[in-house]
């Protein structure tokens, strides 16, 4: 059971369950959504999307729309063209090509849904009928939606600058790694396919713009989980100085990854508005969001282990196919999945051979964009999966089989080079043993099994890359410079002021941030602000992805409320003449060590370091603020996520019977809110397992185009989930922080797979693909040797 929050002062607020501060305002519904910026005389948009998976623009003929009433204006891609410049998505490396993205379509097509036209009218209502008023006359071309097909040379060639599809070819080898297989006693290897997937958050994809003629300043509201970066990146295709523009993020109903890229609409948007001299808003409908803003996860893999007689791993080896789209999602590139998903091939085990090649194919879809666990979720799923397999074929139970191989809780660099920062790798799978019973969950599989009950239990260790400093990034293959800054005010009445540029997108960072500011300053909770979401009020930053912002933001917090910290000792130190190194910043006052008497508000202390005069030590500024930045390390979270289900083989329905974690990431600064992280990661790994896919058919149409044919689980399927934690600080942040919050993402998928597997023993099962429906597991049991024990 989890602890109760915290209700009264406890000596820190790092690590203490202390309600969010945020949620007052959610709960008596005074949050704004982009949809709720209303402005004078406000325009809407709507666009012109293509039905067909690829084919030739002949002629767009907008006469039609522009003569309806209430339009206001129509663009094509040309006319666009003309106002801000295409997206050019690029890595800085040689082995990966650049993939052009038009603004909107100009000469073709290259999946449903892409843009080739916009209509801005007086309402959205206005603006759909003048969608529907735009004939495009079409010549249809032959589509591609199977990667490895794209790739081989012979397929359709969606962009004349990208030979064979393939954005990118990546190969990476140890020297012994051919030696190693060639050596083995024995080698196994399966093909798994991850389904393609959709971050599908509950609030769409939304863009507001408003170009001040005037001034010629630019400010932009967009549900994106990263304003600075937005800005910085979309600046150069507008023609505009990023001190001309404002980017705004409101309350953002969901991201997931998926609103950590850029999109031609946040740049379109914009265009726009300053062409027709008025504000537009442009909101996404359902449809538009599932077929036309970011797919993921779609990664055929073939992955093999060499092993020795007594269950020894000698070598891992992988070739990975990512499914990218039609375009390479800017800034990230469609590498977001198959790269993370090789270089996190070695995870928590001892393996010094390791070789993978990774190819990026585009195919005739929606464009691939991260999504929580981006590529650490499919590789996991193959590799532990795998493992599965082999346990069962070498008769040795699958979790010895990996306690026998996993690394010690001590820093490790695998063998491509990843330095993780020490964990409890082994710890972790030991405590899920104990909490789930292990042993005597196989007593009661056997007695279930007599009874004609089928049910199973898989585990699933894990290690997440987080943080996504510079280091990591390139650790990850992305080499580039990720860094954060923050700013830490004291007002002149003791009150605190934070501001940083990663955004909160219902993680509780007004929370946990206030958390780590409150306990450096010696002040209460409630006297500290965070402001984030506003380029215009809040320090530069990259933004918040990829379990990046308790590390990153909390590391350059910690080092500015540093530099605070320091100047109020030394007022209190001179106002009561003692050495700064004697004095304690605690519950709003400052205190000499071992003389409680002799104590001074901090309040009076900021008091002084504004308007002290003499009292000021010397050559002390007046001000007490601080901007600091900072570019994380390496930070690896680990954990285990353990799932036991009961199978229905007359039905193929697949219950969930129980949800186990353990999580170690390091030092928390909330356990609260880091529990809630966990809750939502595996929830949406449960729902990769079981329910999620986007469907194309062979012409490239989309069949899971609105949620009654793309689902993914509520409430009344996600039995709760228990959580337990360890801690290991990392030895090299600020703070010991590490990154988490995805690594139910990665691991949940595998261990409701193993647990099915595990289930139907008695058939031989081998699954080799994600979502598992009712008919596949019907399909395994047919296809397995064992006779049905019928139930009593």
């Amino acid at each position: 059971m989890a602890a109760e929050p915290m209700t009264v002062r406890s000596p820190q607020y790092v690590g203490a369950r202390v309600l969010r501060v945020e949620d007052k305002k959610y709960l008596l519904g005074r949050g704004r959504y982009l949809d709720d910026v209303v402005l004078p005389a406000m325009a809407h948009a709507a666009f012109v999307r293509s039905p067909h998976a690829h084919a030739l623009i002949k002629r767009v003929d907008v006469s039609a729309a522009k003569a309806l009433e209430g339009v206001v204006a129509v663009l094509t891609g040309e006319e666009l063209a003309e106002l801000g410049s295409a997206f050019v998505t690029e890595l800085q490396r040689p082995d990966v090509l650049s993939v052009t993205k038009p603004l909107l379509a100009t000469d073709k097509v290259r999946h449903v849904g892409e843009a080739v036209a916009i209509v801005i009218a007086e309402s959205r209502y206005l603006a759909e009928d003048g969608c529907d008023l735009v004939e495009i006359e079409w010549e249809l071309l032959p589509a591609v939606v199977d990667a490895e097909e794209a790739i081989s040379g012979d397929a359709p060639q969606l962009h004349d600058d990208v030979p064979n599809n393939n954005v990118a070819h990546i190969e990476f080898a140890t020297d012994g790694v051919d030696a190693a297989f060639a050596a083995a006693d024995h080698v196994f290897g399966k093909r798994f396919h991850c389904g393609r997937s959709h971050a599908a958050p509950l609030e769409t994809r939304g863009v507001v713009a408003d170009f001040d003629l005037g001034t010629e300043q630019l400010t932009m509201w967009s549900s994106t989980q990263l304003p600075h970066f937005l800005r910085t990146l979309i600046a150069p295709h507008l023609g505009l100085s990023e001190g001309d523009i404002t980017v705004i993020a409101p309350d953002v109903g969901g991201g997931f990854g998926l609103k950590a890229h850029v999109f031609v609409e946040e740049a379109i948007i914009p265009l726009v508005a300053r062409r027709v001299g008025r504000p537009v808003k442009w909101v996404e409908d359902r449809i538009e969001h599932l077929a036309a803003s970011g797919h993921a996860k779609e990664i055929v893999m073939d992955v093999e282990i060499a092993v020795s007689d007594d269950g020894r791993f000698q070598a891992f080896r992988g070739r990975y196919i990512g499914d990218g789209g039609a375009y390479s999602g800017f800034p990230w590139s469609c590498l977001i999945d198959p790269l993370p998903a090789a270089s996190l091939l070695p995870s928590l085990y001892d393996v010094r051979e390791l070789g993978y090649t990774v190819d990026s194919a585009l195919t005739n879809k929606c464009q691939t964009t991260a999504y929580r666990g981006p590529g650490m979720h499919p590789g996991h799923l193959a590799r532990e999966t795998l493992i599965e397999d082999i346990a069962r074929k070498l008769k040795i139970d699958p979790v010895a089989l990996r306690v026998k191989n996993c690394i010690s809780s001590e820093p490790y660099v695998t063998a491509n080079d990843m330095h993780y920062d020490g964990g409890s790798y082994i710890e972790s799978i030991e405590l899920a043993q104990e909490l789930v019973d292990y042993a005597g969950f196989r007593r009661e599989q056997l007695a279930a099994r007599e009874q004609g009950r089928y049910i199973g239990i898989g585990f699933s260790p894990f290690v997440e890359a987080g943080t996504w400093g510079s280091e990591g990034a390139r650790a990850l293959g992305f080499p580039a410079e990720f860094y954060d800054t923050a700013s830490v005010t004291m007002e002149p009445d003791g009150t605190v002021t934070v501001t940083t540029g990663t955004f909160s997108h219902g993680q509780g960072h007004h929370t946990s941030l206030a958390q780590v500011a409150a306990d450096r300053l010696g002040v209460r909770l409630e006297s500290v602000r965070v402001v984030d979401g506003d380029t215009s009020k809040a320090t530069w930053g990259a933004g918040t992805y990829a379990s990046r912002t308790a590390t990153v933001a909390g590391g350059s917090i910690i080092l500015a409320a540093t530099d605070v910290r320091d100047k109020l000792l030394r007022i209190a130190a001179q106002m009561l003449e003692v050495s700064p190194d004697d004095i304690e910043l605690y519950d709003g006052h400052a205190t000499v060590t071992g003389v409680p008497e002799k104590t001074l508000p901090i309040a009076t202390l900021a008091g002084i370091g504004y308007f002290g005069g003499p009292l000021r030590p010397e050559g002390q500024e007046h001000t007490l603020s601080a901007t600091r930045y900072y570019d994380a390390p390496e930070t690896y979270s680990n954990g285990v996520v353990v799932v036991i289900v009961e199978v229905d083989i007359e039905t193929g329905a697949v219950e969930l019977q129980r949800v186990v974690a353990v999580e170690d990431c390091g030092t928390m600064l909330n356990p609260m809110i880091v529990d809630g992280q966990v809750h939502g990661a595996i929830a949406q790994g449960i729902g990769g397992a079981l329910y999620e896919e986007m469907v194309y058919d062979d012409a490239g149409q989309l069949l899971s185009g609105t949620l009654a044919d793309f689902l993914y689980p509520s409430s009344m399927e996600i039995p709760s989930i228990e959580v337990s934690h360890l801690t290991t600080p990392s030895p090299t942040t600020e703070g010991g922080m590490k990154g988490m919050g995805e690594g139910g993402t990665i691991a949940a998928p595998a261990a409701v797979v193993n647990a099915i597997t595990d289930a139907l023993a008695p058939f031989e099962p081998e699954i080799n693909h994600t979502p598992v429906r009712p008919s596949d597991v019907l399909a395994l049991v047919a296809r397995g040797p064992a006779q049905r024990t019928p139930k009593p």
